[in-house]
């Protein structure tokens, strides 16, 4: 991986004539692994810069204000790859292997957050789509804590490992507690 990074920023020092790779070269490469390749000819109305400027502001604000979450390494509005702005998120060293409950519930707490400033600052009816990859991620780290983590304690469904094959009564408490976090 690391040869990989170092070889994108050696790429991108050739393209400018550079006689060296300097560490933008590397900060750049790094970009590029982690978010994806900036979309420079992507033309974003006003309108829809604004929105992503709000919806990636939300995100970093909860991230810089919630116990628990990740520290915020950049955000940006600029595309990259499909998305048109994001906020990257770098895990410390202890938190690279497992995460926490309180970790998870953070994480939701982040994701859930780009769509809530949308709101606050356009109104209910004028959210925009752009939060749907991150209503898919909450959903589903909201199923593994309650179905493969056995993070909700309490819960009628306990410590039962889930499956396909588990009954419609299982199935549809785990969607209650899904709903609940």
């Amino acid at each position: 991986e690391l040869s990989n990074l170092v070889n994108i920023a050696a790429v991108m020092a050739a393209s400018e004539n550079a006689k060296a790779v300097t560490n933008r070269n590397l900060d750049e490469a790094l970009d590029r692994i982690l978010m994806g390749t900036e979309r420079k000819s992507a033309v974003m109305p006003e309108q829809v810069r604004k929105v992503t400027a709000f919806h990636e502001g939300g995100h970093a604000l909860v991230a810089l204000r919630t116990d628990g979450a990740m520290p915020v390494h950049k955000a940006t509005i600029v595309p990259r790859g499909h998305a048109l702005g994001m906020v990257q998120q770098l895990p410390e060293e202890k938190d690279s292997i497992q995460m926490t409950k309180k970790q998870m519930i953070a994480t939701m707490d982040i994701l859930m957050a780009g769509r809530v400033a949308e709101e606050l600052i356009f109104g209910a009816d004028n959210v925009t789509s752009g939060a749907s990859s991150d209503l898919v991620k909450a959903t589903r780290l909201a199923r593994d804590m309650v179905s493969t983590y056995g993070m909700m304690p309490g819960s009628p469904v306990g410590l039962e490992v889930v499956s396909d094959q588990s009954s419609g009564e299982t199935k549809r408490l785990v969607d209650i507690e899904v709903r609940t976090l």
